[in-house]
């Protein structure tokens, strides 16, 4: 009996151990090569597409999306063919080169493939996008795509120094939703970024009753907002219906101040 206790003791010590380390948070990513085009740059974006953890660096397969596109000046563009394979943090990833070619402001915008996830029991679905403007052109930057779930910048996504305030509507099926999560990574691509503890690898925000967050960043470089909430509908895995966390994430790059 005695061993039995004993035994008793340690699982829930183990299990208690195991449920106070907080989980790794899972972001798309849709990253280009420039967010912001001018006369004198590159014309042609590369924009890498992949699914990781991004301040630790840990990458996972990103299977060939089910949607990649960009929107500009009032048109929709399929870029799904054009994607290629690539690596990412030494998993599966997907690039695309895309020409700019007029003033304008382009969305790019990733639906996934459904990642199943056995650490929380459901399916992920993050859908992805990142702005980049090209040749002065400013306007449309906050339009709405009609996305399944989307954040709607409030501030704009490009042009801003390390320190500003980024903020966002979130929203699902065109309707805002009051005090949505927020979960917030940096994007620790040369690996120089500790964080303290756990508990500061990913920080979570909540939106105001009318789905608005918002962040401050404290250091240059890309990061990344994802407003988490349950799809209405399920997947089924293993003959079970499977819950649907829905990801509308959006990535934004902060310049130094110089």
């Amino acid at each position: 009996m005695r061993s039995f206790k004993n035994g008793l003791g340690m699982t829930i010590v183990a299990l208690m151990v195991l449920t106070s380390i907080p989980a790794m948070a899972h972001f798309g990513m849709v990253i280009p090569s420039d967010t912001m085009v001018m006369q004198e740059d590159q014309r042609t974006v590369k924009v890498t597409l992949s699914f990781s953890h991004p301040l630790e660096m840990v990458g996972m397969e990103l299977e060939k999306p089910k949607g990649f596109a960009v929107s500009a000046n009032g048109k929709n563009q399929d870029l799904l063919g054009q994607l290629k394979p690539a690596k990412v943090m030494d998993h599966k990833a997907w690039t695309a080169d895309y020409a700019i070619k007029r003033p304008g402001v382009y969305m790019f915008h990733l639906e996934p493939q459904p990642y199943w996830e056995p650490a929380e029991d459901c399916f992920i679905v993050h859908i992805t996008k990142t702005v980049v403007a090209a040749f002065g052109d400013d306007e449309g930057w906050d339009a709405e795509l009609g996305l399944k779930t989307e954040i709607v910048p409030l501030s704009k996504p490009y042009g801003l120094y390390a320190g500003n305030v980024f903020q966002g509507i979130v929203k699902m099926n065109g309707k805002a939703i009051p005090y949505a999560e927020v979960e917030v990574e940096y994007y620790n691509q040369d690996k120089t970024a500790h964080a303290p503890t756990d508990y500061m690898v990913t920080q979570t925000i909540k939106a105001d009753g009318n789905g608005v967050f918002t962040y401050a960043t404290p250091t240059s470089g890309w990061w990344g907002f994802a407003a988490l909430n349950t799809a209405d509908y399920t997947i089924k895995h293993d003959s079970e219906e499977k819950d649907v966390e829905m990801g509308a994430v959006i990535w934004v790059y902060f310049h130094d101040w110089k």
